[in-house]
């Protein structure tokens, strides 16, 4: 069976690679993940593939179900022992292929799975909490349906999607669009969304 199911994925990560639509994960990059980690980290970039696939043509709420549900799948780690810094924004691509990585990790790794589904971007937010049940500040990614609707909330400490105001564990801090940064006569920034577009530029792994 476990070969049947590599042979599916082949297949339909083939197909990805050659329709109209360009696939998240292409040949280029499976060859730099084999190269610096290994069959099973080449194996997750397969699954994520498959996700979006079948999500593509799903509704907007069944999408952010799939893509929580797959990243919230990744081992959570300090940054302090994934990386030896104490605040690190990697890429999906580190994430994924390190398969471990903090609440800012899986925050920015669904929102471009699901950017790249076609979810309005502007419809998603990275969102600062406090954590009353660990004490801690955290991220999660809330989604707006529509302006002034109540954000949904996609977390990795709580795997489910719950409105806003049934999540009563989390303190909001404040938030920030990445496509709005620069909206309005004075520009804005968020020097660590700066870092790591560069970083993704780069194509850091």
């Amino acid at each position: 069976m476990k070969f049947i199911r590599i042979f599916i994925l082949i297949s339909i990560f083939s197909t990805s690679l050659f329709s109209s639509e360009q696939p998240y994960t292409d040949k280029e990059l499976l060859k730099k993940i084999i190269k610096k980690y290994d069959k099973f980290a080449k194996n997750r970039f397969y699954f994520l593939q498959e996700t979006l696939d079948t999500n593509r043509k799903l509704n907007e709420l069944e999408q952010l179900k799939a893509i929580n549900n797959f990243y919230n799948e990744v081992r959570y780690a300090s940054d302090k022992k994934v990386y030896n810094e104490n605040d690190y924004w990697a890429t999906p691509s580190e994430f994924l292929g390190k398969d471990r990585g903090d609440c800012e990790d899986y925050v920015i790794s669904k929102y471009f799975a699901l950017k790249y589904l076609g979810i309005d971007p502007k419809k998603l937010y990275f969102t600062y909490v406090k954590s009353t049940k660990f004490k801690e500040k955290h991220m999660v990614l809330t989604y707006f349906k529509a302006s002034g609707a109540e954000p949904l909330v996609l977390d990795n400490y709580n795997r489910r999607i719950f409105a806003a105001s049934k999540r009563k564990d989390l303190i909001p801090i404040y938030n920030f669009n990445p496509t709005l940064l620069k909206k309005g006569k004075k520009k804005r920034s968020h020097k660590k969304w700066d870092q790591l577009k560069q970083n993704i530029k780069m194509g850091k792994i």
